[in-house]
């Protein structure tokens, strides 16, 4: 944030001038399209009608929308789901809005900055928001959703400033790498907290009176706003183990939350925390997952490991593609349900087809999914000759781990793309390369492992043999 004058940028003394920078300056789409959101009720179906137009007026959200309605966390029915209003019928309007919640918070956030502070805040967040609905006592549509939202945005204030690259953000950082406590920290150069900032935003983006009792001082005016505070303070204590005399007091209080024995919900918990990372994959970051309870066994190692994939729904894309090319092979759709099955089953987060273009010479993207490939569809080419700065990404054989090396140049429009591991694989004609799926993680630190890469396989051999059969015709 400069003066029209002058290029320095100014500092932020208070917990308004964060808000109000937050708000109208870094996260103004974000704050208006939340405040839309939540301005939504369940009163009378023109409301029905604006939530699946608020959502249908981004591609992305949509996207992320009907991917999150075919997951088992909101859709244990399985029926499979393709527009967002059969979704807002069959899941329930709260459901589909706390879908569009989560993802809107997710994709705004990280398409501007992926510093580990904000991987970890959103790791936290997504997990405590995935127990606090897995551990509702009372199955109601509406508290579910409610007590998931307001986990997820409990610490708003947090999420929103890491997201942005202010000089502050770098100074607080370095304070915090040399183990400074946090809220002394924050005072020192932000002039105010977290939790400060989060009250003013909960305000101002008018996110509704059960998040504002959620973040108020003194205690809850609700079970369910004791739930959720509980839940988000139990997902910052898991990151240090499931035992431990913190914890195991904030056990007994969750316990009275849902009138469960401590040793009863301890069992719970681990079984959600599993969900939490299924969900996350879900929504498009497989990176958080290491950042997640039994992850972080082995320190640093723990970043470099592939995320649990989900077996149940690879078999249920695979009988898809198996359908699909039984009846009349289609290429378009059995390369959609390939993407599909990398980006959703493996847990990729950005995944890319590309065939020749006109001239032959090149292979350029024809279809696109996961968060970040915006720019690829102008700008991402790789020479058939074996030029350019991609030129490793083409197969000699069969699928394969791109490793990349050390010294990898970047693209100019693509931070990660041929800078980091990913996995590749070839589509031929009649022996001749004519395009390639390519699935990467962007900032996500670990190479893929071998069973991501066979599962892989799997989905390309689809695509392989519906090319096979249309040419056989």
């Amino acid at each position: 944030m400069t003066t029209e004058n002058d290029t320095t940028p100014v500092r932020m003394t208070t917990t308004q001038a964060w808000v109000t920078y937050l708000s109208k300056v870094e996260l103004p789409v974000l704050a208006n399209t939340l405040r839309r959101i939540n301005e939504l009720t369940d009163s009378r179906n023109s409301t029905v009608n604006e939530l699946a137009n608020v959502i249908l007026n981004d591609a992305q959200l949509t996207s992320q929308v009907l991917r999150l309605s075919n997951t088992v966390f909101y859709n244990q029915t399985r029926t499979q789901v393709s527009t967002v209003s059969r979704a807002i019928t069959l899941i329930g309007f709260d459901a589909v809005k706390s879908m569009a919640i989560s993802s809107l918070i997710v994709d705004s956030l990280l398409q501007r900055n992926d510093r580990p502070h904000l991987l970890r805040c959103l790791a936290r967040a997504i997990h405590a928001a995935v127990q606090a609905r897995c551990l509702m006592p009372k199955r109601n549509e509406t508290a579910l959703e409610e007590v998931f939202i307001g986990a997820l945005l409990m610490n708003i204030g947090e999420l929103a400033f890491w997201s942005c690259e202010t000089e502050q953000a770098t100074e607080l950082e370095q304070r915090l790498r040399l183990e400074e406590p946090p809220v002394e920290a924050q005072k020192a150069v932000l002039h105010t907290t977290f939790t400060e900032i989060t009250r003013g935003l909960v305000d101002a983006w008018s996110l509704g009176p059960f998040i504002k009792d959620v973040v108020a001082p003194g205690q809850p005016n609700s079970p369910n706003a004791s739930l959720v505070r509980h839940s988000v303070e139990m997902a910052r204590l898991s990151e240090l183990g499931w035992r431990g005399t913190e914890m195991d007091k904030l056990l007994e209080q969750l316990g009275k939350d849902i009138d469960e024995n401590p040793a009863t919900v301890r069992d719970r918990i681990k079984v959600n925390a599993a969900e939490a990372a299924r969900v996350a994959v879900s929504l498009g970051i497989p990176q958080v997952t290491a950042l997640m309870p039994g992850n972080q066994q082995d320190g640093d190692k723990a970043a470099a490991k592939a995320p649990d994939m989900d077996p149940n729904l690879q078999l249920q894309i695979l009988r898809d593609l198996t359908e699909s090319l039984a009846e009349k092979p289609d290429i378009n759709e059995v390369c959609q349900l390939v993407i599909e099955g990398i980006h959703r089953a493996i847990g990729m987060q950005r995944v890319a087809l590309l065939m020749g273009d006109r001239s032959g010479r090149e292979l350029v993207p024809r279809k696109l999914s996961g968060r970040g490939t915006e720019d690829w569809r102008d700008q991402l080419t790789i020479p058939r000759d074996g030029s350019g700065p991609l030129a490793k990404l083409l197969p000699e054989a069969g699928c394969f781990i791109y490793r990349p090396d050390a010294d990898a140049s970047p693209t100019g429009y693509d931070r990660w793309l041929g800078r980091v591991p990913a996995l590749v694989g070839p589509l031929r004609a009649n022996g001749r390369l004519v395009g390639l799926f390519y699935a990467d993680n962007a900032a996500g630190d670990y190479t893929p492992s071998d069973q991501q890469l066979s599962a892989f396989g799997h989905f390309i051999q689809n695509a392989q043999l519906c090319l096979t059969l249309i040419a056989a015709k």
